[in-house]
């Protein structure tokens, strides 16, 4: 069976998760994974769905229209195949990027670009922009998945250098390391 995203976006408000998922149950789906987020007053959420037998995205996208009503939520259904199930994990270690400086535009563009030009990949990007220059109130946390092909230091120093462009504190580490000092 084909699994399925539903994305999930509208101004926040309590109960969103509780509503969407009871969604999903009252028509049968198998919820597997949820990801969600505010971002400034705006609800966004990711939810991986296997849908019963018999269910396609057409008469998902229905059911979930009518019993969505007038909640003004905007729902995007994808059905994702069956890729997720091979488990095609390229391996390789996450490492936490974190830099802290003044807002300036392209902040994200310019360290994303470095990142994808040594091709590692960002599996997760929180930035918080509050404006104006007091460097404790802009902060860009990435999370890279840095397979072994990838020439960690090259781009360690070449982003520790365009983070010196930018007026902007960086630090680097492994995520198993940032686990076991963030217990203590």
């Amino acid at each position: 069976m084909n699994k399925m995203i539903i994305t999930v976006l509208g101004k926040d408000r309590p109960g969103i998760i509780s509503h969407i998922s009871n969604l999903l149950y009252e028509l049968e789906c198998n919820l597997e994974n949820v990801n969600q987020m505010i971002l400034q007053n705006q609800f966004a959420g990711f939810f991986i769905i296997e849908p019963p037998s018999g269910v396609d995205e057409t008469l998902l996208r229905k059911r979930l229209d009518e019993k969505n009503g007038t909640s003004g939520l905007t729902i995007h259904i994808n059905t994702l195949g069956n890729d997720l199930e091979t488990g095609n994990d390229p391996g390789g270690d996450i490492f936490l990027i974190t830099t802290i400086g003044p807002d300036q535009k392209g902040l994200v563009a310019r360290i994303s670009k470095i990142i994808a030009g040594f091709n590692a990949n960002i599996i997760n990007l929180k930035a918080v922009f509050k404006g104006g220059l007091d460097p404790r109130a802009n902060v860009m946390s990435y999370q890279v998945q840095i397979t072994p092909d990838v020439d960690a230091g090259a781009m360690f120093d070449a982003l520790k250098q365009k983070a010196a462009e930018l007026d902007l504190d960086i630090r680097i580490q492994h995520r198993n390391i940032f686990d076991v000092i963030n217990k203590i």
